[in-house]
């Protein structure tokens, strides 16, 4: 019967469009409906969601107040309110505050922060100089000596029967001269000028430094930075007689790095100010520097040399 009215009453165009429309809003329909619900910022009911989701979603926080339906976590009124609850209360440390570790004392004569508030005027001293920092400057002065070629051990693995004891002896002292010039004086000066200049500063950012703490008197600072200058200068002019050396080249050395350290940190130049000027100072003084002064005690320095490094 169906076939034979199909047969007779053929559909036409118009109704098969709409019959094809109809089949699309009953597709599209739950599409629609379950978006809108997904993303409405208000939903009534938990209608249809199972237990364990409904106590899922009771874990996340949600507005109380009922005039405010906003998505969260974007709300829409009361901003400030709401920032001033999200405000964190951790505090920042205080600069250069003492360590709780046990390591203060060590960080105190090594020069670094946390250290100790100590009252010891020789301990403060040597926290000035900054100890940390002398290590590169003595390897450099290693460097060179063993670059000269002329450096002798006291004994050598690789060739026993030629080792000179008296004269590795010799040299070894000689060395170990050279590392006290480059880096308890020369270094120290450097870092005890860098702290004075930066007294005004280090009074606001780390106000427990010895300098702007009072822990030590200006008066005092300044003598220590002309007794670790002039006895660099001593040293080296004593390391320049010894070598045998017609031009003071240790000397002339040491004078340079010392004005390399004066411009770094004292105005008006203040080369740390500058990114490219500052790098050059600081890879002259802790690199170049002592290499050169190892070299020139052992031996001579020629152009290669300055050029390389």
């Amino acid at each position: 019967l169906d076939r034979t009215i199909l047969l007779r009453y053929p559909r036409t165009r118009s109704s098969q469009d709409s019959d094809t429309a109809t089949m699309k809003s009953f597709l599209l329909a739950p599409l629609l409906v379950t978006s809108t619900v997904a993303f409405s910022p208000a939903a009534r009911s938990l209608a249809g969601v199972s237990s364990q989701q409904r106590s899922s979603l009771s874990m996340l926080p949600t507005n109380s107040n009922d005039e405010d339906r906003s998505f969260y976590p974007f709300p829409t009124t009361n901003t400030e309110s709401s920032l001033s609850t999200s405000r964190l209360s951790a505090k920042p440390p205080k600069s250069n505050e003492e360590v709780s570790d046990g390591s203060a004392d060590l960080r105190q004569l090594l020069g670094v922060k946390g250290a100790s508030e100590t009252t010891d005027i020789w301990k403060i001293r040597l926290q000035l100089t900054k100890p940390v920092t002398w290590i590169p400057l003595a390897w450099g002065v290693m460097c060179g000596a063993a670059a000269s070629g002329n450096y002798h051990w006291i004994w050598n693995p690789l060739d026993p029967s030629g080792s000179d004891v008296m004269l590795g002896l010799e040299d070894t002292l000689k060395g170990f001269v050279g590392i006290i010039l480059a880096a308890p004086f020369l270094t120290g000066y450097t870092q005890t000028i860098n702290d004075w200049y930066d007294r005004d500063i280090d009074a606001i950012n780390e106000p427990n430094r010895p300098i702007p703490s009072g822990r030590i008197s200006e008066g005092e600072v300044i003598f220590q930075i002309w007794f670790l200058l002039l006895g660099g200068w001593g040293i080296a002019y004593g390391l320049d007689a010894w070598a045998g050396h017609d031009f003071p080249t240790v000397l002339a050395l040491s004078v340079f790095g010392s004005f390399i350290s004066y411009i770094y940190s004292a105005p008006p130049l203040k080369l740390k100010q500058n990114g490219w000027a500052g790098n050059y100072a600081l890879g002259c003084s802790y690199i170049s520097l002592p290499w050169w002064c190892g070299q020139a005690i052992f031996g001579e320095l020629d152009r290669p040399v300055y050029f390389i490094l």
